[in-house]
């Protein structure tokens, strides 16, 4: 019996536009009628979340891919160390045309304008902004470049279609978060249902008691899959737990 339903938010609960549908929030509402609880991974901060007007939606979310999981009543912080990330940014900096940011408990802060991001400009890297430094991203680079930055405490991975790599503490995964998640509500991976469609999700999709990749997914996470949802864009997700687990 599944007991919690565990989504990613873009192109996976979210629609490509970002918007949640009327219908998908019903769904949502009838699980937690039914006492199943609803709850999100994403590698979204919170901050964002809120702005697309669906963090209400969730009991629990592990966001910024587990540096930061929002728990009822308290919040886990799963972070890069100050010193490792200087060391990160002082070898990104470096790379011709590199485009940094840093997301700081503070906001997200940027080597050049990310106006999608509404980030800061910040002229003082590898120094850091104040505040907790959550991840690092970087766009306009090779990927040997972003392998000869990573340190023995973080890992990277590539994101939107290999045009961006991020690079989280090594305490900082998707799984991490989902079992830390299940565990505040005496829940265990076997009673969740995840869905999923990229590289995040392959953990959670493979490790939960049932793993669902979207139409839209990567073959990885759909090769771990236990069931295949439809598009995001046609309220997939909603539509496999209405059908399958209501």
């Amino acid at each position: 019996m599944i007991k919690a339903v565990i989504f990613d938010l873009d192109n996976t609960l979210l629609r490509s536009d970002k918007s949640l549908s009327d219908y998908s929030r019903g769904v949502l509402k009838r699980c937690r009628e039914r006492g199943i609880h609803v709850l999100a991974a994403s590698a979204r901060p919170e901050r964002t979340i809120r702005e697309f007007g669906v963090f209400g939606e969730f009991e629990a979310l592990v966001t910024l891919n587990g540096a930061r999981v929002v728990l009822p009543g308290r919040v886990l912080l799963n972070g890069i160390p100050g010193k490792t990330g200087e060391t990160i940014l002082e070898k990104l900096i470096k790379v011709p045309g590199a485009v940094v940011s840093v997301e700081m408990s503070g906001g997200i802060f940027a080597s050049a304008p990310i106006p999608e991001w509404n980030a800061n400009v910040f002229d003082g890297f590898p120094a850091l902004p104040e505040g907790d430094l959550y991840k690092i991203l970087v766009s306009n680079i090779d990927e040997t470049d972003v392998r000869a930055a990573v340190t023995e405490d973080t890992y990277y991975t590539a994101i939107e279609g290999g045009r961006l790599y991020q690079f989280m503490s090594r305490r900082a995964a998707k799984w991490n978060g989902v079992r830390e998640m299940l565990s505040a509500f005496g829940l265990t991976p076997a009673d969740a249902a995840y869905f999923g469609d990229d590289w995040d999700d392959v953990g959670p999709v493979k490790n939960c008691g049932l793993g669902v990749a979207m139409a839209n997914a990567i073959p990885e996470v759909r090769a771990a899959a236990d069931a295949l949802a439809g598009w995001c864009d046609e309220d997939g997700a909603a539509r496999f737990v209405e059908e399958n687990i209501l």
